[in-house]
């Protein structure tokens, strides 16, 4: 499955009508959220998703606003109520931080779902049932069999996403070999000494989020000014989100046309992200980066390795124990010789781990 999104070229009539189909949408979220809540506290009862949209026929009859959408749609909203709680029952079972599906607010409600039919791409239009046709900036064709059409309300405008199903292309084989090791100062430090720089898009744009947040704390709570503020720094964290998103693109798909095996150290971001240096690691953004090098790789027929992280700062690539402080960026080896830049060392070490695992045998094409 692979997800192609692109920006709308619609009218005020249509922003209006997706907000109000946005609004209904959200109505009938909350609606079988507090459903399912009622049943299991007053009779311990558990109420199903195919019970839920049984009831939609009715509330169909019932209501103008709900039968003004199409029913796929509204369906798909019950559907996002049935993963939430889902979800819920798997952290419970698995022990985690369960967090219980609550309500949400028409202005946290951003996009609404044809899952199966409804929609109709043909050229640069898109036609939407119960909605009519709406432009889009087609920048590159959609590969495959369509499966689902979303809409979703973003900051910067309206998009649509078109989840597709296609058939995987590798590219062709080749034996070259990179360990990545990520870090604050340099993004990443490739094995082969290759230092890609931090781009710092949040820390670049702090001055004009503090700007935009002070707008926001001086106005007046509801007030039309205060909604106008409230967008523009939604704006200002959505630009810094497309910075970021495009650089882990660009970088991402030239590590996997060039390697045929990239090793990376399988690390519990979230838990780095919880202490003093939260900030610079949200910001260089490590996890995303991660997976779309794991999802670009198995595109690719790539072999991507997760090694154990423990100590590849702390050892050389002879193996001898070099114990660093986290303020030391210079690798000295006593035991072999070797001097080198710390990040520079432990890309090899981890290069060195996975390759040390069971992998399919690589080669170059002929030529």
């Amino acid at each position: 499955m692979k997800a192609y999104k692109y920006k709308l070229r619609i009218s005020r009539r249509i922003a209006q009508t997706f907000e109000r189909t946005l609004g209904v949408c959200c109505d009938l979220y909350n609606a079988g959220l507090q459903e399912r809540r009622d049943a299991y506290k007053l009779e311990r009862k558990s109420v199903s998703y195919s019970e839920q949209c049984a009831e939609l026929t009715d509330v169909r009859a019932a209501d103008g606003d709900v039968a003004s959408i199409y029913s796929q749609v509204t369906q798909d909203a019950l559907r996002r109520v049935n993963l939430a709680f889902l979800a819920f029952f798997r952290r419970v079972k698995a022990k985690q931080r369960a967090g219980y599906p609550r309500f949400r607010s028409k202005s946290r409600y951003d996009s609404f779902t044809y899952p199966q039919s409804g929609f109709r791409l043909e050229a640069a239009k898109l036609h939407l049932a119960k909605i009519g046709s709406v432009r889009l900036r087609l920048s590159r064709p959609v590969e495959g069999k369509i499966k689902t059409c979303t809409i979703k309300r973003q900051p910067d405008g309206w998009f649509v996403i078109f989840t597709a199903e296609i058939e995987p292309e590798s590219l062709p084989p080749c034996a070259a070999q990179v360990g990545i090791d990520v870090g604050l100062v340099a993004f990443a430090t490739l094995s082969d000494g290759t230092k890609i720089e931090n781009p710092r898009y949040y820390r670049e744009s702090q001055v004009r989020l503090r700007r935009a947040q002070r707008k926001v704390a001086r106005r007046k709570k509801g007030s039309n000014r205060r909604r106008k503020a409230v967008q523009l720094l939604a704006r200002i964290h959505q630009h810094i989100a497309n910075q970021r998103r495009d650089f882990q693109h660009k970088m991402s798909r030239w590590l996997v046309n060039n390697y045929g095996l990239i090793a990376v150290e399988n690390l519990n971001v979230k838990g780095l992200s919880g202490g003093m240096l939260a900030k610079s690691i949200n910001d260089v953004g490590w996890s995303s980066f991660f997976k779309m090098l794991t999802y670009k790789a198995e595109d690719a027929g790539r072999v991507l390795i997760k090694v154990n992280p423990n100590g590849t700062s702390q050892i050389c690539i002879c193996g001898a124990s070099t114990p660093k402080t986290l303020k030391e960026r210079w690798h000295q080896c006593d035991s072999c010789g070797s001097s080198l830049p710390r990040d520079h060392v432990s890309a090899q070490v981890i290069l060195n781990r996975a390759v040390g695992q069971t992998v399919p045998a690589l080669s170059c094409p002929s030529g």
